[in-house]
């Protein structure tokens, strides 16, 4: 059972960052892969970007070289570092935790989420 808890969201001008922070508990984190996901409104909800066990990364060509994911398995939290950001950025971010990265686009392949946290850019 993992517990995930997003911060750092927040309202923020256009061009401006962002780091969002994925808070797991227990101690297998290292065990999960983890995948940022964003919902707008009247959106579906999609991927952003992906981190593998391992360490491996994807992130969405609408992001691509503006978004960073990381983790700190030592930590147990994984983060979002979000730059350049534009106001078709806002969304609610949510994280995921996966125990395999096969199929990481799909939300189904995550067993456990976070609540959200709220991101707005204004123009």
């Amino acid at each position: 059972q993992v517990q995930l808890v997003e911060s750092g969201g927040g309202l923020v001008q256009a061009g401006g960052s962002l780091r969002l922070s994925c808070a797991a508990s227990g101690r297998t984190f290292r065990l999960y892969a983890v995948g940022w996901f964003r919902q707008a409104p009247g959106k579906e909800r999609e991927l952003v970007a992906h981190i593998s066990r391992g360490g491996s990364t994807y992130s969405a060509d609408s992001v691509k070289g503006r978004f960073t994911i990381s983790r700190d398995n030592d930590k147990n939290t994984a983060y979002l570092q979000m730059d350049s950001l534009t106001p078709e950025d806002t969304a609610v971010y949510f994280c995921a935790a996966s125990s395999t990265s096969n199929f990481y686009t799909l939300m189904n392949q995550y067993a456990y989420w976070g609540q959200g946290t709220q991101v707005t850019v204004s123009s």
